[in-house]
Formats: C-alpha cells, sequence, structure tokens
C-alpha cells in the first residue's frame, strides 16, 4: 500500500499550524495603531488548518457581530472561493473564474479580471463552473480558469503578466481549484474525470510560468515508455485498456505543503469511468487513484502514496482537504496529515513516512467494514459489489466528505469537519462505451435504477463534527436538515463558524458546539469563512451563492429552491451597520404550457437524452438544483425557441452550451416533450415542486 524512500529520517522542527515568515500572523506595514493581519494562503498557512489567533471576535463579542458591508459578484452559479486578504485587500473568485479586487474594510470594488472563459465550456465541467480561489506571491495573483489556463495577475492593477495553458484544447480538462505557491513553484492539477481525460500535477515557475515539472498520477499506454519511473509500480495494478479512456486520477483541489519536508501533498481523484469494472476489467488497485502522494516540490519525485480505495468503484476520490499538524500519539509527537475522503474513514497518516496510524468511520458507509491498519486496505462488503446486481451503497459519489475545508484548532485540539450522510443506487453497465461528449461512469442509470431509487431512497443528511483525532470520536455534532453546506473556520476566540444551505451562518461555542450567533440570508453558503484584521477591526468574511456537484440530489430547505442564486461576499464585524442583502424571490407560477406533438415513444427518447446530456446540471426528471430557471417552468416563449437554445445557442453567452454535435432539431423536440411531460405531472401533483 506505501511507497516510501528509505532516506526520509529528517526530523522537523517547525509545527506547520504555527508561525512562519509568510504566516497570516506576521502583521503587515499600516498606519492603524492596531497592525493589520492577514490571510494570505488558501488554508491560512501552508498546514491548511484554517484556525486563526484572533480573538476581538469571541465567545462573549460574538453576540454584536453585524454585517459591515456586502460585495456583489455579479453571478447565479456556485461560488466556492476562498478569499485571500493582504494589504488591506481582499482577492476573491467568482464563477467563470472571474477574479475580483475588494476593499477588505469597506467593500469597494478596485478591480476585476475576467479570462474570457468559452461558455460552451460550462458543458465539461463536471460540478458546476465554480472556482476555488487565488494564491499569492510578492506583487502578484495566480489563479486557474475553467477552461485549464493559469494566470498570473499583478495585484495591484490586475493586469496579466502572463498565462500558461496547463491542459489539452482538445480534451474535456477543467481547472477549479486553488493553485498552491511553494518555493517559489506554482502547483496546480485539473478537473475532468468523468469526460475521461488523464490526471496529473504541474509546478510552474511563479516569476514567468515555465513549466518545471509534471506527475501523472495514472499510467499511460504500457506499450510506450511512461513518462516518469514512479509510474513503473503503478502500470502493474491496471488492466485492460484503461488509457482509451484516460483513466481518470485527476487533481482537482486538495493540496498541503511542509516547507521542512520539502514535501506537497496532493489529493487525487475518481477513475474513468468510475465502474472498476469496465475501467479495469481483469482487477487490480488502479495506482494512483483515490490515493495521497507526497512529492518532492523541487523534482516532482514520488516520496511515499497512501491509496484509501484501492481499485475505487464509487467515486471516492481523495481530493478532500488534506490538514497537517502534530499530535502526540502514544507518548510520542508525530507529524501526520488529517484527510476525511468521500469513502467515509477519516485518516491520520504519519507525513513523513506514509506510515497509516488510524482510519475510522465518520459517517454511517457499508461498503467496507473496517481498514486493516496492518496492510492498510479497507475490508469491503460484498453489500457494495454492483457488477451483477443493483446496490444501495454508502456514502455515494457526493461522499461522507466533499471539497469543503475542514479546521484544526490549537485552542481545542480537535477537528471541525463538515459531513454529510448520502447513498447511491449502483448498478454496472455492461454496455458502456467510452464517450468523450458526456459523463463516463459505466453504470447504469435506467428505469430499474429510478423505481429502486424511489422504493428505497438514500438519506441525505448534513452534520458538523467536532472530531477529536486522539480518540477517534466525535466531541460534539449538529445535524442539518439538508446536505450540501459550507467549509470551516475555527479562532483562539473560543468559536467554530460555518454557513449552511438553508441561509443561516453560526458561531458556535468551539468546546460544547452551544451556538452563540447566528445570522439568516437569503442566499445559501457553502464556502469556507476567512477571518482578518484591517483597519484595527476584526472581520469575518464569507462567500454566498451554493451549486456544485452536491447540488444533484436533493438539499432540504436550500435558499436556491426558493430565490435566485446570487453571488456576493458579506463581511461582519463587530457593531456592523450595513443591512444583509436580500435575493430576488422566485416566481414559481407554473406558465400555459405549449401543445407539441409527444408520444410515448418520443418521451421516452426524450428522456433517454435528457439523461445523457442535461441531468448533470438541469437535474433529475427536469427538476433543476443547480441551475435554474427550473425546466419545468419554462415559459412559451423559451419553449417556442427550444431548438435554438438546445441546437443552436441561443443562450451560449449566459452559460447554457449548445449540444449540435450530438444531438438534431428531431432530439431537441423529444428533449422538449420530455421537459413537457415533468411539467405536466408537476400539475397533477405526481412529483415534487422542488427537490
Amino acid at each position: 500500500m506505501q511507497y516510501a524512500n528509505p532516506l526520509v529520517t529528517l526530523v522537523c522542527c517547525l509545527v506547520i499550524t504555527g508561525c512562519s515568515p509568510d504566516d497570516p500572523a506576521t502583521p503587515s506595514t499600516t498606519t492603524s495603531a492596531t497592525p493589520d493581519v492577514s490571510w494570505p494562503m488558501h488554508g491560512l498557512n501552508a498546514g491548511e488548518a484554517r484556525y486563526s489567533e484572533l480573538t476581538d471576535i469571541n465567545q462573549e463579542s460574538v453576540s454584536e457581530l453585524a454585517v459591515a458591508w456586502s460585495y456583489e459578484l455579479g453571478s447565479t452559479r456556485g461560488v466556492e472561493t476562498t478569499p485571500i486578504i493582504i494589504d488591506g485587500v481582499m482577492y476573491a473568485t467568482a464563477p467563470w473564474s472571474v477574479v475580483h479586487a475588494i476593499d477588505a474594510a469597506t467593500g469597494k470594488g478596485l478591480w476585476q479580471f475576467d479570462p474570457d472563459v468559452p461558455r460552451q465550456w460550462g458543458r465539461w465541467a463536471c460540478c458546476d463552473v465554480v472556482n476555488r480561489g487565488v494564491a499569492l506571491w510578492q506583487d502578484r495573483l495566480v489563479f486557474g480558469t475553467l477552461d485549464g489556463r493559469l494566470i498570473a495577475l499583478d495585484k495591484q492593477t490586475g493586469r496579466k503578466l502572463w498565462e500558461v495553458q496547463t491542459t489539452p484544447r482538445d480534451k474535456a480538462y477543467t481547472i477549479t481549484g486553488a493553485p498552491r505557491i511553494a518555493n517559489d513553484k506554482v502547483i496546480i492539477g485539473n478537473g475532468g474525470a468523468e469526460y475521461g481525460v488523464r490526471g496529473y500535477v504541474t509546478a510552474y515557475d511563479v516569476k514567468t510560468g515555465a513549466q518545471l515539472w509534471r506527475f501523472y498520477t495514472v499510467p499511460g499506454d504500457p506499450s510506450k515508455p511512461q513518462e516518469h519511473p514512479d509510474l513503473d509500480i503503478a502500470v502493474p495494478t491496471w488492466t485492460g485498456e484503461w488509457w482509451n479512456a484516460g483513466g481518470g486520477g485527476t487533481a482537482w483541489d486538495s493540496m498541503a505543503f511542509d516547507p521542512e519536508l520539502n514535501l506537497i501533498y496532493i489529493g487525487v481523484g475518481n477513475g474513468s469511468p468510475w465502474s472498476r469494472y469496465e475501467r479495469s476489467p481483469g482487477g487490480g488497485d488502479n495506482l494512483f487513484l483515490s490515493s495521497i502522494i507526497a512529492l518532492d516540490i523541487e523534482t516532482g519525485r514520488l516520496r511515499w502514496y497512501y491509496q484509501t480505495t484501492p481499485g475505487d468503484n464509487w467515486d471516492y476520490t481523495a481530493t478532500q482537504h488534506i490538514l497537517l499538524t502534530d499530535l502526540t500519539i502514544n507518548g510520542e509527537v508525530r507529524k501526520v496529515l488529517l484527510q476525511a475522503p468521500k469513502n467515509g474513514f477519516l485518516y491520520t497518516i504519519d507525513r513523513v513516512s506514509g506510515e497509516l496510524l488510524s482510519a475510522t468511520h465518520y459517517v454511517n458507509l457499508n461498503w467496507a467494514s473496517h481498514v486493516d491498519i496492518e496492510s492498510g486496505r479497507p475490508v469491503e462488503l460484498e453489500d457494495a459489489n454492483y457488477s451483477e446486481k443493483l446496490k444501495k451503497v454508502m456514502p455515494g459519489p457526493t461522499g461522507g466528505h466533499n471539497w469543503q475545508p475542514m479546521s484544526y484548532s490549537q485552542n481545542t485540539q480537535l477537528l471541525y469537519l463538515p459531513a454529510h450522510d448520502t447513498g447511491l443506487w449502483y448498478k454496472n453497465d455492461d454496455e458502456f462505451d467510452y464517450d468523450p461528449r458526456t459523463w463516463n461512469l459505466g453504470l447504469k442509470l435506467d428505469d430499474e435504477f429510478e423505481t429502486s431509487s424511489e422504493a428505497d431512497p438514500p438519506v441525505f443528511r448534513g452534520h458538523l463534527i467536532a472530531w477529536d483525532p486522539i480518540e477517534r470520536k466525535p466531541r460534539w455534532q449538529k445535524r442539518f436538515t439538508g446536505h450540501w453546506n459550507g467549509g470551516l473556520l475555527s479562532t483562539a476566540g473560543g468559536l467554530v463558524f460555518q454557513g449552511t444551505a438553508d441561509g443561516h451562518f453560526t458561531a458556535y461555542r468551539d468546546s460544547d458546539g452551544e451556538q452563540l450567533w447566528q445570522v439568516s440570508s437569503t442566499s445559501g453558503f457553502f464556502a469556507p469563512p476567512v477571518t482578518y484584521r484591517s483597519d484595527g477591526e476584526q472581520y469575518i468574511a464569507i462567500a454566498a451563492g451554493i451549486g456544485g456537484g452536491g447540488m444533484f440530489a436533493p438539499v432540504e430547505g436550500a435558499m436556491i429552491n426558493d430565490y435566485h442564486n446570487e453571488g456576493r461576499i458579506i463581511a461582519f464585524k463587530i457593531g456592523g451597520k450595513a443591512t444583509m442583502p436580500v435575493s430576488k424571490k422566485r416566481d414559481m407560477t407554473l406558465p400555459e404550457l405549449p401543445q407539441i406533438p409527444a408520444g410515448e415513444d418520443r418521451i421516452a427518447q426524450g428522456k433517454t437524452l435528457y439523461n445523457t446530456y442535461c441531468i448533470w446540471c438541469h437535474g433529475g426528471g427536469a427538476v433543476s438544483s443547480m441551475l435554474y430557471p427550473d425546466l419545468r417552468y419554462l415559459s412559451q416563449e423559451k419553449h417556442a425557441i427550444f431548438k435554438e437554445i438546445v441546437i443552436d445557442g441561443a443562450f451560449l453567452g449566459s452559460g447554457m452550451p449548445k449540444f449540435d454535435d450530438v444531438m438534431n432539431a428531431e432530439d431537441a423536440l423529444a428533449v422538449q416533450a420530455f421537459v413537457l411531460e415533468q411539467s405536466v405531472l408537476l400539475r397533477q401533483g405526481l412529483i415534487p415542486e422542488t427537490r
């Protein structure tokens, strides 16, 4: 399971969650009597702990927290950004990879940079057109774009300094994650496994954009030389002709850096297709899918790996937040990394050697009984084998935890985890044929799938868990109505902050979870909060506007069900005087339906096409969750130009892609017939109004 360099015996003295010359606890130059405190890195520091030493907002003063300012992002899609704050300026990203510079004390916009991502590219974004933020180095900001570019901007003016295309333009690659900068190198991965790409991470020179090294996360065609020798141990773990569908393994989010060990830790994603029975029919672990890999920051060579889900079969990515800290285990201080990937187990791993120290389930699961500590392997259960029979597996592809960041408090030594119970019905598609124009799951999404799901639907429920990593159990937890909620922030003020999809932003006492403060918004939250001090005052800021992959499942109580999904940044301070912005209420009036010829065969054809190309954004049964307007509420005017929208790209500028390469006018008419049938069923009360 593990591959380690025997020369790795370095003893580190730096506590990753402590201060360094570039740490946010280091004050920036300011004329204020109280020095400014920045949020200069994605996870606040290199160890990604998201724990702030600021105490002006604390358990006693938090009740006075109120809106200081808000800033409209001009978006209606998911907002996942972690803002970076330095020298009194906030830098945040919006959907379509747009960068905003904002005065951190007043909320005044300073400049914007729009990289002009082609709106057609949204068709190849697995889970919304999101972006998780920028990275900062001296006078420049670096960020990735949805269409695979890496761009450096002057932080003062927003002027472009350099740009490099990190992915092939003829493949369905995307970038949604925030880059990391370490040792003057920008590290970036990519997404696109559902569309059949081959994952990799790349290091670029932060000054020039020149490529320095690249690490492929899955092997290529074994009849050809592999790009680097680390792949030699991966090739024997694959069977069949996986390279024809790319193999997957995209590293689309998590990274953390240990400056003493000089290691960058990368989380690797799922396979392409999801089903291992189709991806690697002869079996095998399929390295380095669903793994944590430790790479030498200078060379990009593999130091060690740990695979959380060998032969991943359920979309159990290990791209979830990686957090570095030190823990005293059995009387010995160990330098560890913590991760709670999708598969439902929370891992403590020695970050020097890659040794597995513990693995404990943190949500309900039925795919494995436990993880064997000696071998490091999960013990799979037959109930999760869907090769021949439909099976309900927990967690589902949304995972027990997704991209939303955790936080580790030095105040309590607790890990705060945004978790959820989810599931999915899986059945292998024996007739699977790779198609780069749509999702490639290797699963059979047919009437049997839908009927079984309705008869025994998976539960979707969210949690905030305060996890004791030594005792390996929850210290306290909160349960939510909906499952798709925000990332976390903990502070030395004794507080834990989280936003939720139902529009609540809440502060809890870190020791026992007692709610100390809460505000309500007509926008849902699933981005992580940040905190900083500007002009002598501490602020808590969070981005609003939900979307992303978790919206494929019902999100009960989500504000997006009732209000337009208006993206914005909202900042709070003690005694804030601004008002909470209000989103526009949705008009849920059912329009008059047009009359088009629609027999059972045409509706069935439309359903098949819809489930192939439309479901990923517009939701099952045309009941939208990620995107609006809900197709069942389309006006007669839009129905009149349905073909022009779907085939000709009439709304391409607003993000609705065209499908002229996979559908013709008759196909569009069939999809329209299916959508109209769903609207009729809604009128008859046979399907729910919202998901």
